[in-house]
């Protein structure tokens, strides 16, 4: 399982680092615009990696003036390196950033 999530998240950095655009904006400020992402996210075949990517703005960096990152957000389990977003549940870096960020 762990060699497995190395590889996707290794796939998945190497996506962002060869300049896969994704929708960093808008940020969703309510959460009816919250859930359109998530209900967009849930229209997806869960092994479509790219496309959760694209939808959900990530980033290979932190964002914005306060430098938000994965390390800080609620859906981020520290020891397996993981967004536990339903909808998205992928492995991810600490530094990096998505529009469904939060807090």
């Amino acid at each position: 399982m762990a060699s497995e999530n190395g590889a996707v998240l290794k796939s998945i950095a190497d996506m962002l680092a060869n300049g896969l655009k994704t929708e960093v904006e808008p940020f969703p400020e309510t959460d009816k615009e919250f859930a359109e992402i998530l209900l967009q996210l849930r229209q997806l075949d869960p092994k479509d990696l790219e496309s959760k990517l694209v939808i959900g703005g990530f980033l290979d960096h932190p964002y914005g003036p306060d430098r938000q990152r994965c390390l800080e957000c609620m859906y981020y389990l520290v020891h397996r390196r993981w967004c536990d977003l339903p909808e998205l549940s992928v492995p991810v870096d600490p530094d990096w950033w998505c529009r469904l960020w939060r807090i």
